[in-house]
């Protein structure tokens, strides 16, 4: 029997999971077009994005400008929710 998954596995597989659900969902399998951002960010980042307009923040990620994100350009976004989380996980430690 393969030992459990802990707990950073899970929330990486996690990630990866709900970027490849939300992919599949239109056009292409491999990147998110603005309507499954806009879904993801909607259902998945309700908290932490509630006050980022959705279409800037595409425009942000979308490196390449080819209006779909690509998983690469996906994984900036986490970097900065991550950071912002980071803040406020320090901010309650003091």
């Amino acid at each position: 029997m393969a030992a459990a998954q802990t707990e950073v596995e899970r929330a990486i597989v996690t990630v990866v999971k709900c970027f490849f659900d939300h992919a599949c969902e239109e056009g292409k399998k491999e990147t998110l077009s603005v309507g499954e951002f806009s879904k993801l960010v909607s259902t998945e980042l309700p908290h932490l994005m509630k006050e980022v307009s959705i279409e800037e923040k595409m425009k942000e990620l979308d490196i390449n400008q080819d209006n779909e994100l690509k998983f690469n350009e996906y994984w900036r976004l986490i970097g900065e929710m991550a950071k912002g989380v980071k803040k406020e996980v320090k901010a309650k430690k003091k």
